[in-house]
């Protein structure tokens, strides 16, 4: 046997015992209690029914609430908000000036106010000091009843130049009039490496701006974060009448002469407002949703989203916002839009194409995806609304190993077993939904496999692509559109809003938490909570051309078992799943299970040494 494949095969060994036995001495003594990994899989799923003492949603904020009010004069700026650009810069986007709605508005001139960022490492010393560009937009509504408007002064610029992992301080504005923002702080994610991640990662979906969305921001606040993942669905303008913040049921009978639905432009700018707080400080990336295509006159769509944020499609290689790539320490993002081209044949397909083949796994070794509608979904909700973009797209994201993927859409939370092409498979996704952010379409409690809950196949109709609905073709729900029982790919799923948070440990570790808004008074307090662990070496081989794809050599058939160099992995397995498993023992506990892998690692060794 060669030599390289030897090392690589004890390096491998060397490597998972080493993580082994730290996660276990973190998780078992600093935490004081066991969490499951992903190693354990694939879980029998598991239901926790929506809580009837609680209320399935609340009212809108009023544009009176002083969250959203606008307590800024003339062209000082407001709705200040950040996103990564690229490990060394940074975008800050912000409004100036009045927007104005009626029947009758005058646009805004952008070149009136200039567009400035000051920037440096200390309080008060701007040694950078960068330039951008403004813009402005209009929803025009030419129909009895409804409103025109057009925005303030949008601002964005590009501030390159920074050193990853450091602080910086910053003010924005236009110095000449002068109308600069107060002094705002943040901290640049570090650089692409196998050792360093953002300390923190907010994940949360369709917001929107109601009472139940302050309880999600607020708990998200506390917990920290040094990055958001925003999965689709942000201000829900376009649920928001004009006769008031009840939803928009009866939109039709309101306004029986407009062929399309209003969207009351003023939410964006209250929730600009509403989350200033939280994303002048801390970079928000974003992704589109249904509710931001906020059709108008002449077939126009997605303008807010389009003009309102900054994100690095240009940086990415991409020629939309609609998707796009970053990276933020060890971790490669894919942002994919959902309510544009997919197919095989479309621009995001190349481009999602060529972004995957550049990924470079010894810097970034994580893989995260996200999007706005799930692909694999149990609740009624949605239910197989994007099936079509799965057939699209599933196999590439397979093909290149991707690690995690989020989205949101359905208003409820679900985690699934790493899953691929609807069976259970080692190597695919954890897929996750957190489309429970609060807005005010209320909670989602039915299940699809519940009596009388399967939805039709003429139901979950998608605002952009086709339809591909499908009846099962193997398994318990073979022949059927829906399962009769919860599908053994959602591994646990639960109606209540709230928010994750991702922390990576390490290369192959990564900590996923789902925070209830329930318990956002109760200390240490999770509703779901997993390691998510990567198993490179088991799950990717090269080919002769240096393609990445998963190994063949997997069998799902009796649980998780891969093997590769004809080594099965089932025994680092049995002792991931024994250190998680065992009680807690306190440091005397951790030093035993230390010796047994010492033990373990060294039978392992000579094992693989004789089967050489």
């Amino acid at each position: 046997m060669n030599t390289h494949i030897v090392n690589y095969i004890l390096r491998t060994w060397l490597s998972n015992f080493l993580i082994v036995t730290v996660v276990v001495v973190v998780v078992v003594v600093g935490t004081g209690q066991c969490i499951n990994t992903t190693l354990e899989g694939p879980f029998a799923p598991v239901t926790r029914r929506f809580d009837p003492s609680l209320r399935r949603g609340s009212d809108d904020l009023p544009m009176s609430n002083p969250r959203l009010k606008r307590n800024v004069t003339s062209n000082f700026p407001e709705q200040i908000s950040l996103a990564i650009a690229s490990p060394t810069s940074m975008w800050v986007s912000w409004v100036t000036g009045d927007a104005s709605i009626g029947s009758k508005i005058t646009a805004l001139d952008p070149s009136t106010v200039a567009s400035e960022v000051w920037c440096g490492k200390e309080s008060g010393k701007y040694s950078i000091q960068k330039t951008g560009v403004s813009v402005i937009y209009s929803q025009l509504y030419p129909y009895k009843g409804l409103l025109n408007y057009t925005s303030g002064i949008i601002h964005h610029v590009k501030v390159e130049g920074l050193e990853p992992g450091t602080k910086y301080y910053y003010k924005c504005g236009d110095s000449s009039i002068p109308q600069m923002s107060e002094e705002l702080v943040f901290e640049m994610l570090p650089l692409p490496s196998p050792s360093t991640y953002p300390r923190r990662i907010g994940v949360v979906g369709d917001l929107g701006l109601t009472y139940n969305t302050t309880t999600t921001i607020d708990h998200l606040t506390q917990n920290d974060p040094s990055l958001i993942l925003m999965v689709g669905d942000l201000s829900y303008a376009n649920q928001y009448l004009t006769t008031g913040g009840k939803g928009a049921s009866s939109f039709s009978r309101a306004f029986p002469d407009a062929p399309i639905r209003e969207s009351y432009q003023p939410r964006w700018d209250g929730w600009g407002r509403f989350m200033q707080p939280l994303i002048s400080r801390v970079p928000m990336m974003v992704i589109e949703g249904n509710h931001e295509i906020e059709p108008q006159a002449a077939g126009v769509t997605f303008e807010s989203y389009l003009t309102r944020f900054a994100v690095p499609y240009e940086e990415s290689g991409s020629n939309s916002s609609f998707y796009y790539s970053f990276v933020a320490g060890g971790i490669h993002f894919i942002m994919l839009g959902a309510y544009v081209d997919y197919n095989r044949t479309g621009a995001q397909y190349d481009w999602l194409t060529k972004d995957l083949e550049k990924v470079n796994r010894s810097a970034t070794p994580w893989l995260v995806a996200a999007w706005h509608p799930p692909w694999y979904n149990s609740y009624s909700s949605h239910y197989q609304e994007f099936e079509c973009m799965r057939q699209e797209m599933e196999a590439l994201l397979y093909q290149y190993s991707v690690d995690i993927v989020f989205s949101g859409h359905v208003h409820a939370y679900e985690r699934m077993n790493r899953v691929f092409n609807y069976t259970l498979d080692p190597c695919g996704p954890v897929y996750i939904t957190v489309g429970d952010g609060g807005n005010i379409e209320q909670v989602d409690v039915d299940f699809a496999d519940d009596p009388g809950k399967c939805p039709s196949s003429g139901d979950n109709v998608p605002e952009f692509g086709g339809i591909c609905h499908l009846n099962f073709s193997s398994g318990p729900a073979k022949g059927k559109f829906c399962w009769t029982k919860q599908p053994d790919w959602s591994a646990f799923r639960e109606s209540s809003f709230g928010h994750g948070i991702l922390e990576v440990v390490n290369s192959t570790y990564a900590l996923w938490t789902w925070h209830r808004n329930q318990d956002t008074y109760k200390e240490d307090s999770q509703g779901d909570q997993i390691y998510i662990v990567r198993q490179p070496e088991l799950c990717i081989t090269t080919t002769k051309n240096n393609e990445i794809k998963p190994s063949p050599n997997t069998n799902v058939s009796s649980g998780f078992q891969v093997q590769r160099f004809g080594v099965s992995s089932e025994p680092m397995k049995k002792l991931a799943r024994l250190s998680y498993r065992l009680p807690q023992r306190g440091l005397a506990f951790c030093q035993r299970l230390h010796h047994r892998l010492k033990y373990f690692f060294f039978v392992m060794t000579k094992l693989i040494i004789v089967r050489l």
